[in-house]
């Protein structure tokens, strides 16, 4: 399935009833050299729009926001420990966390990759 956006800037992946989530290309260049990821709990249910995660930079520190409801499976451990991924592959191995979606018709209001590059102009 192709990417799907949000206008917190947060992307996700789906593989079955898996997504996997990160930030976008936009959001990396506007936080310029990350240097800090706060991931959120393996188990760990949330909401939408509930804060999952934290992106400290240089200039700035930045919300990850959950884009659908769903419940934590894996975080990125590669990038606790290089967090510098989330600027150089921010839509491969830069991704933040996976989660068990819940309700995946919550993915129908998310932008595709032609919206949110128009959202971002």
């Amino acid at each position: 399935m192709p990417l799907k956006y949000t206008k917190e800037h947060e992307w996700i992946a789906t593989d079955g009833d898996i997504a996997t989530v990160g930030i976008t290309l936009h959001a990396q260049d506007a936080l310029g050299d990350v240097v800090f990821v706060d991931l959120p709990e393996v188990g760990q249910g949330y909401a939408p729009g509930e804060v999952a995660g934290v992106v400290e930079s240089v200039k700035a520190a930045a919300d990850v926001y959950m884009p659908i409801a769903g419940e934590v499976t894996e975080v990125n451990e590669a990038l606790r420990a290089d967090p510098s991924l989330a600027n150089s592959d921010p839509l491969g191995a830069g991704w933040f966390f996976k989660i068990r979606m819940t309700d995946p018709s919550q993915l129908d209001p998310l932008m595709d990759e032609t919206s949110y590059t128009q959202f971002t102009a």
